[in-house]
C-alpha cells in the first residue's frame, strides 16, 4: 500500500490520546485558519476551508473552536499569522518524502526538520528533488471485510472516481480533488464504511520495506507528524500487511 494511505490507516487504527487530540486540534485550527485566509470565511466558494471544516468535525472539534478559527483567518478577530512551507527529502531505503508546514517561524521549523532527518536516517533534500514523484489526488481507504466490492466499484465509479486499487487487506479509491466531495457524499449517503477520506499528494511508486527500514520510516513519519509545525507528511514506501503485523 503506498506510504500515505498506509501511515493514514495506521493512525486510525491506533486512535488518539488526549494528548495526540490536542496537538490535532492545534494543527487543525492552523489549517482552517490559513484557508480561511487564503480563500475567505464562506465555505461555498473555498473547498480547502470545506475540507478542513469536515476533518476538524470528524475529530468531534467544538464548534466555537472552528467558528473561531475561521474568524481568525477572515480578520475578524486577532490571531497568529501562519505561511505555508514545504520540504522534501529522503528516508530510510531512499523513500521521498514531501512534508507540509504551517508556521510563524520558518527557521524554526527547517531547523527542527532537519533534526528530525538526521535523527532517523534521512536527510533534507533540494526543493524539487522528489515532488516530481506525487500527484496530488483524492483519497478513500476502506477494509475489504466491511465493504462489498462489487457494490464499492459501482458506486466510486458512478460518482467520479477514477481507480480503485486493492492493496492488502483494504481498498483504495481514487479520484481528482475536484470529484472528492462528490465521491466522499455518495459514499456517505450509501452509508459506506472508510477509514480514511482526504485529499493526498499519492506517489506514483513505491518503494517496499521491512526489517529495521520499517520500523525506521514509521518512527521517522511519527515524529515529523508530531512535530508542532508539520501539517502533512506524504511518503513513497509500501510495508507488507505482514511485516506491519510483526512491527505492531
Amino acid at each position: 500500500m503506498s506510504g500515505h494511505s498506509k501511515w493514514s490507516s495506521i493512525k486510525h487504527k491506533k486512535g488518539a490520546t488526549d494528548a495526540k487530540r490536542g496537538k490535532i486540534f492545534s494543527k487543525l485550527i492552523k489549517e482552517i485558519t490559513v484557508a480561511a485566509r487564503l480563500g475567505g470565511g464562506d465555505t461555498d466558494g473555498n473547498p480547502r476551508l470545506r475540507t478542513a471544516i469536515q476533518a476538524a468535525k470528524s475529530e468531534n472539534m467544538p464548534k466555537d473552536n472552528i467558528e473561531r478559527a475561521i474568524k481568525k483567518g477572515s480578520g475578524e478577530l486577532e490571531g497568529t499569522s501562519y505561511e505555508e512551507v514545504n520540504y522534501e527529502g529522503y528516508g530510510p531505503g531512499g523513500v521521498a518524502l514531501l512534508i507540509d508546514c504551517l508556521t510563524d517561524n520558518k527557521n524554526r521549523t527547517v531547523a527542527d526538520i532537519k533534526y528530525i532527518f538526521d535523527r532517523h536516517g534521512g536527510n533534507l533534500g533540494e526543493p524539487g528533488c522528489v515532488a516530481w514523484m506525487f500527484e496530488n489526488k483524492g483519497m478513500i481507504v476502506c477494509e475489504k471485510n466491511k465493504i462489498d466490492e462489487e457494490m464499492l466499484l459501482d458506486l466510486a465509479l458512478e460518482a467520479g472516481a477514477e481507480d480503485v486499487k486493492e492493496e492488502g487487506s483494504e481498498f483504495e479509491v481514487i479520484m481528482p480533488p475536484s470529484d472528492f466531495e462528490a465521491v466522499k457524499k455518495a459514499f456517505d449517503n450509501a452509508e459506506l464504511e472508510y477509514t480514511v477520506a482526504e485529499i493526498s499528494m499519492i506517489p506514483q511508486n513505491t518503494i517496499k520495506l521491512e526489517g529495521k527500514k520499517a520500523e525506521q520510516m514509521l518512527s521517522l513519519m511519527e515524529t515529523l507528524e508530531d512535530s508542532d509545525d508539520v501539517n502533512h507528511v506524504y511518503a513513497n514506501f509500501d510495508i507488507p500487511d505482514e511485516v506491519m503485523e510483526a512491527i505492531s
